[in-house]
């Protein structure tokens, strides 16, 4: 494990201050100019140094011949450059004293025959100059904390708590918009490594779980290259901070597609199963799993177990959420009778008490975002709730115009109360630091959605992920007490030899 984050090799790759960039040009069409141009676009404050053999400029930054012209020695070399000279460039970085670099450049280990004998010779080039490296045949690298965005599709969302590390780049740079687009936010920190040929999972799962900005890593995993020591680095690293995985490779199908992707030769499902449990991973069944249970993960406190209460005005949503519980291990208590008591005065007489608990409609509306939820939190055998959110601004616009409120100062009431409202429900987990999933057919469209989430409430697109992603939680936490049990257990066995 690394003593602190600058030891580790991925540090100044996510945080150069200055980039040699092999591969841009003036022609808006090429790879290497779409991952300089995203770059320049994304706010990157550091030093630009690129080189080209003709250009004197490249989008209007002063270009060098070659990289034994510019003033100093980079931070990282980036190369988007024909296969047959990448090599020698490398060793050019090498010789200028570049001891870090991004190799973007395919036509390695991955299509076999003289392209591995151009990965070794990669490797024995970095050996001798002692640089460290990501690739080949990877996509690059963001840092949204950095204002970095070293890869070829621009950057969408905010800064956000997920570091990643892909063997493919398309769960890089084509989930800006995914997580944006559902969540509000992006990743704190991506890497696409492509072929592994240096750097690998274990160096991103050391660096991500030092990264101040990383509250739960994802990865995207087609084989493990170092197997004992990345259970073991797993481990340590889960103890503190959760990390979620999405394998493929299982079947015989997915095992061919990922010899010829990057090369990598995958293992059996049960195998990685068994990978995952021992490092204290959780592992998602797809895509859109991998990163809702991150979502859940880094946004809300751990739930103690598996008692979920269920709050709704829909039946339909609401026996939904139940069923998808049930399939995820979760258990629906019903509410004891100091809480009946206590829910009493705020809800209908046709609403349904049991678990879920179905309101139909509010006396109050404002009060399904604080006290019905925080009667519900207070129950005693409750360990977290789900909450279907069905609400609109404009119902709230309606509701104000109705009550006579001008009509120059609906809009500016109607965001307050949203807002309040919103603030309501966190506040709520703050408090109890007890876990809220709120789920929604609803998106980011509807200020509600937007305004939870913005304030740290998980809202999912559908009651079964929200339960799913409540399941990862509960196992998440009961792995995370075994290695720490197991971890205490070793220490008093130490301590009494």
């Amino acid at each position: 494990m690394v003593v602190s984050i600058s030891e580790s090799p991925l540090y100044p790759i996510s945080n150069p201050k200055s980039i040699a960039f092999f591969g841009a040009s003036n022609n808006f069409s090429s790879m290497g100019t779409s991952i300089f141009r995203s770059i320049i676009s994304n706010g990157f404050t550091g030093k630009l140094y690129p080189i080209h053999p003709q250009e004197k400029t490249v989008l209007n930054l002063t270009a060098y011949p070659q990289v034994s012209d510019i003033p100093e020695p980079a931070d990282m070399a980036f190369i988007v450059l024909p296969t047959k000279i990448v090599a020698q460039t490398l060793a050019a970085c090498g010789e200028k004293g570049i001891r870090n670099a991004v190799i973007v450049s395919a036509g390695f280990n991955e299509v076999g025959g003289e392209g591995v004998e151009r990965q070794a010779e990669l490797l024995e080039i970095a050996n001798r100059y002692g640089i460290r490296f990501t690739g080949p045949n990877c996509i690059g690298v963001v840092n949204s904390h950095a204002r970095l965005n070293a890869t070829f599709l621009p950057f969408e969302g905010k800064p956000g708590f997920i570091g990643m590390a892909s063997q493919s780049g398309s769960f890089i740079t084509q989930m800006f918009s995914y997580l944006n687009q559902r969540f509000g936010k992006s990743f704190s920190t991506g890497f696409s490594l492509g072929n592994e040929a240096d750097i690998d999972l274990v160096d991103c799962i050391e660096y991500l779980g030092a990264c101040p900005n990383t509250k739960v890593i994802a990865l995207y995993i087609e084989s493990i290259r170092r197997g004992q020591k990345f259970i073991e680095t797993a481990r340590n690293v889960s103890k503190h901070k959760p990390i979620v995985a999405f394998y493929v490779g299982g079947s015989e199908t997915g095992k061919r597609a990922c010899l010829s992707h990057t090369g990598s030769l995958a293992g059996p499902d049960r195998l990685y199963d068994g990978v995952f449990r021992q490092s204290g991973i959780i592992r998602a069944q797809s895509i859109e799993e991998m990163f809702d249970f991150c979502y859940a993960l880094g946004s809300s406190p751990l739930p103690k177990g598996n008692r979920v209460i269920i709050q709704t005005h829909s039946g339909g949503p609401g026996a939904a959420a139940a069923d998808a519980c049930g399939r995820s291990g979760l258990e629906l208590p019903a509410l004891s009778p100091e809480t009946l008591e206590k829910i009493a005065p705020y809800v209908p007489h046709t609403a349904s008490v049991n678990n879920p608990v179905d309101l139909t409609f509010t006396k109050n509306p404002l009060d399904f975002f604080h006290r019905i939820p925080e009667i519900l939190l207070e129950e005693k055998a409750s360990d977290g709730m789900l909450i279907y959110f069905l609400a609109s601004e404009r119902m709230v616009r309606q509701a104000l115009t109705g009550m006579g409120v001008p009509e120059d100062a609906v809009l500016d009431q109607a965001a307050q109360i949203v807002g309040a409202q919103c603030q309501s429900v966190a506040s709520l987990m703050e408090t109890f630091k007890k876990p809220i999933l709120g789920f929604s057919f609803m998106t980011r469209d509807n200020h509600f959605v937007a305004g939870l989430q913005d304030r740290g409430i998980p809202v999912l697109p559908s009651p079964e992920r929200a339960a799913r992603a409540f399941g990862a939680m509960v196992r998440y936490t009961k792995l995370r007490e075994k290695l720490l049990q197991s971890e205490k257990e070793s220490a008093g066995h130490f301590s009494a030899e």
